[in-house]
């Protein structure tokens, strides 16, 4: 890609078709099957160029031809699809009570999805580390035996990220400034593809805006419904990280000067009182087991336990706050429930939504409205995925073997 740090820098031929390589792939993504001329017509470039561009593309396997169409004016043209099939992408999820691992191909396929049960409140960054590298090295293994090539791995983690991959303070899981995206490498022995730490909000963001059924809304924050409560917000179709990687910290904010300890040492905190710990705490059910704890508050829910009722509708009315103030500050088109709050979304939503038009100046909550995320638990680890396939859309591509 081309950079420049100060004053604009002259651009070699290899940066520039380095990034024509990249336009004409992410042109093929979004209108295959599609024709060389509809690629020029599309990105402008003029068709001597996309041909060169195609056949290079070609050539490392990330676009095939898929025959001719004949439903067009004038000649039968040959149709261009992703191939990507010797490609895989790597995501990862490290969070409190599990790890996630997903793999997917270059059009986003789902390759495996592994999940294990993971003690992170009382396991060292340390122990993290070996523990996710061996994952990824089975992971590796199974895509060899495939014969595909990994781009990249991804992992996600609830905490501040530097851009070094540094995972500055991760409160539920008791880390401080561990080298996660170092150890890690180190771990996997220099693995030949690059490796990358972010937040976990901001991959299962990534993840909605490029896999979910609202794929490409412009504007969209995600909310982690784990122990924690974090936002991964995508503004103007770009994912927005702040100055130095640390925004999107919603779970921190504090809604009742005197309420319930969070995590984090302070009190009254949005995670503290409208997040997964809180509903178990309400409901008197530990945290240890969540999800056998939370399939009980949906049984209980579903019996119309009054009880249970009413917890759910406090978190609510404590999340529609939050969001409303999401709303307020960022107009999103939507705020996406995810992990843990989706079995929940029958009973949290209605007071969510009431929060929210209450609480918003705009006019119709500012066209915002909330919907729970379909990807699952592994949301967190299919949007690392999708960070290393930005990565290529970008014009990281494979070299040609």
């Amino acid at each position: 890609m081309i950079t420049s740090t100060t004053d604009p820098q002259p651009a070699d031929f290899a940066d520039v078709r380095a990034t024509n390589l990249a336009v004409v792939l992410r042109s093929v993504r979004e209108h295959a099957p599609c024709s060389r001329a509809d690629i020029a017509a599309s990105t402008g470039l003029n068709k001597a160029t996309v041909s060169s561009l195609v056949a290079d593309l070609i050539d490392r396997r990330l676009v095939r031809e898929t025959g001719l169409t004949e439903n067009r004016v004038g000649r039968p043209a040959t149709m261009l699809v992703l191939d990507g099939s010797p490609y895989a992408a790597i995501g990862v999820e490290i969070n409190v009570d599990y790890v996630t691992a997903v793999a997917v191909d270059l059009s986003g396929e789902r390759l495996l999805s592994w999940r294990r049960s993971f003690p992170g409140a009382t396991t060292t960054a340390a122990q993290a580390v070996a523990t996710v590298a061996a994952i990824v090295r089975r992971v590796v293994n199974r895509m060899a035996k495939e014969e595909r090539q990994v781009l990249g791995l991804a992992v996600g983690v609830p905490g501040l990220v530097g851009a070094d991959g540094t995972v500055r303070i991760a409160p539920n899981l008791g880390w401080r400034d561990a080298d996660l995206c170092g150890d890690l490498t180190k771990a996997l022995r220099d693995p030949g593809f690059p490796v990358q730490v972010d937040n976990d909000a901001n991959l299962a963001a990534l993840a909605e805006h490029r896999f979910g059924p609202l794929a490409g809304t412009a504007n969209l924050v995600y909310l982690t419904g784990e122990i924690g409560v974090g936002a991964g917000i995508v503004l103007d179709g770009r994912l927005r990280r702040g100055g130095q990687g640390y925004g999107g910290e919603i779970g921190h904010i504090q809604l009742d000067p005197l309420g319930a300890e969070c995590r984090c040492g302070r009190l009254g905190c949005l995670e503290a009182v409208a997040g997964i710990g809180a509903v178990l705490e309400h409901a008197a059910l530990s945290p240890a087991e969540v999800e056998i704890e939370l399939d009980e508050v949906v049984r209980l829910a579903r019996a119309a336990d009054s009880r249970t009722l009413s917890t759910l509708a406090t978190v609510g009315h404590n999340l529609g706050k939050g969001v409303a103030m999401i709303a307020n500050l960022l107009n999103p088109e939507v705020v996406i429930l995810g992990g843990y709050y989706v079995p929940l979304a029958p009973w949290l939503l209605p007071a969510v939504e009431a929060e929210l038009r209450g609480r918003t100046i705009a006019p119709d909550a500012g066209g915002c409205q909330v919907v729970a995320s379909t990807l699952g638990y592994g949301a967190a680890a299919l949007g690392g995925a999708a960070r290393v396939l930005d990565s290529v859309d970008s014009g990281r591509l494979p070299r040609i073997s």
